[in-house]
């Protein structure tokens, strides 16, 4: 098949969806298929991944709540992309306005709603949870969901990494859902990477000694993260307990971040890491990741944590939990600072024996080619068509394909 993936959430400056892409990129030429993604960019541009893999830009405006995004604005312009590129199935990534543009288009191609964000949960349940039930929401946005019930008459299917949003889906009218858990790289994240002398230094550069306890966090710095309520947490569990936090990762709220960290509490704000293998050393030498986000769809970073053997303290809600292994961490109440403040402290008392328990299970952790072979196999269902054996798709494929955005600014399409 070609599979054009419409990527709404890509960023180059980096995050769980570029991560994500770069995996599919490799994956769909080694499981037999041409695969495309278009995401907005800076300009114009087709840039080829490889045999089979070809990564498009759309000229599109910035995001003003985060720069370092864009999103689609040109529905003609996308569906003269889609034409160019003639997929087999089309994917889209988010249950905005780029979904609809998708649904849009008059091609022949199954498609899919791939459920990268969850917007009630990031929005909607956070402003509101402290003093409505999430039922009692829903029938608030009571037009959000009919939004989304609407996209999914127009998709063939509805994708969900975890099956607590699936659920949700579900139960609000969206039959056509489907579960497929993503999954991470087997082969770079390992307890085996740990590092007593890295774990050493990390301390160290909090001002705490080899015994301390040593917290990590990996993510975005926006709002429905929660870290400020992390930190505050780990401020307030810093007082009876010697621990401290390493908080990795870019974005809008790290002015207010390092602020927070800046007033005590061995808290410590890191640039993002781009380098893969140092991220897996470091999960691996840490004590525990601890996150804040019950509006994960997927992830990443706890599937990754999982597979490093270490400890989780994550919300009784979210995509986190489906990753937290049995006996291998402590759960509170999603976006209660108290109930995370106590859950620290439980995983203080108990870490010995749930770091023992999450590295016994770190091998059942579901990798990243299991995900990309059910994904192509459920749209292979959708079209009743053959799912190929894992034979590379040469560059000479791609031979006859006239870079799309020519076409697209052009308004000529493919013949």
């Amino acid at each position: 098949m070609r599979i054009v993936d419409v990527s709404a959430f890509y960023s180059p400056e980096g995050g769980g969806v570029r991560t994500y892409v770069e995996a599919k990129l490799r994956a769909g030429p080694r499981f037999g298929h041409e695969t495309v993604i278009v995401v907005p960019g800076q300009r114009d541009c087709v840039e080829r991944r490889g045999p089979g893999a070809v990564l498009v830009q759309v000229a599109s405006p910035t995001l003003p709540v985060d720069r370092r995004y864009r999103y689609f604005d040109d529905q003609r312009a996308l569906h003269r992309v889609l034409d160019a590129w003639r997929p087999d199935h089309v994917e889209a990534s988010s249950p905005w306005s780029s979904a609809t543009m998708v649904g849009r288009w008059q091609g022949v191609a199954t498609r899919s709603l791939v459920m990268h964000a969850d917007p009630l949960s990031a929005y909607a349940y956070r402003w509101l949870g402290g003093i409505a039930p999430i039922a009692t929401i829903d029938r608030w946005f009571a037009a959000f969901w009919r939004h989304l019930r609407g996209l999914g008459r127009m998709f063939d299917a509805v994708v969900c990494a975890n099956g607590q949003l699936a659920g949700r889906l579900r139960a609000g009218g969206i039959e056509n859902t489907a579960t497929i858990a993503m999954g991470v790289e087997s082969a770079r994240f390992s307890p085996q990477l740990r590092s007593v002398g890295l774990r050493a230094a990390a301390l160290e550069s909090l001002g705490l000694p080899p015994e301390a306890t040593l917290l990590v966090g990996v993510g975005r710095f926006s709002g429905e993260k929660r870290w400020e309520m992390v930190i505050r947490a780990v401020q307030a569990s810093a007082r009876d307990h010697c621990l401290g936090l390493l908080l990795i990762g870019d974005g809008p709220r790290r002015p207010r971040l390092e602020v927070m960290a800046s007033s005590g509490g061995h808290v410590r704000i890191l640039p993002r890491l781009d380098d893969r293998q140092e991220v897996a050393r470091l999960l691996a030498s840490a004590d525990s990741l601890v996150h804040g986000c019950e509006a994960e769809t997927f992830c990443l970073v706890a599937a990754e944590a999982r597979a490093s053997g270490l400890p989780m303290i994550v919300p009784d809600r979210g995509a986190a939990l489906d990753l937290l292994a049995a006996h291998a961490g402590t759960t509170y109440r999603a976006g209660n600072e108290a109930a995370l403040t106590r859950a620290i402290a439980r995983f203080i008392d108990d870490g010995v024996e749930l770091q023992r328990a999450a590295a016994i299970r770190h091998s059942a952790v579901r990798t990243i080619d299991d995900h990309f072979a059910e994904l192509f196999e459920h749209y292979a269902r959708l079209g009743a068509m053959p799912c190929p054996a894992a034979t590379p798709i040469p560059v000479e494929a791609f031979a006859g394909a006239v870079p799309a955005l020519a076409l697209a600014r052009s308004g000529v399409n493919r013949s």
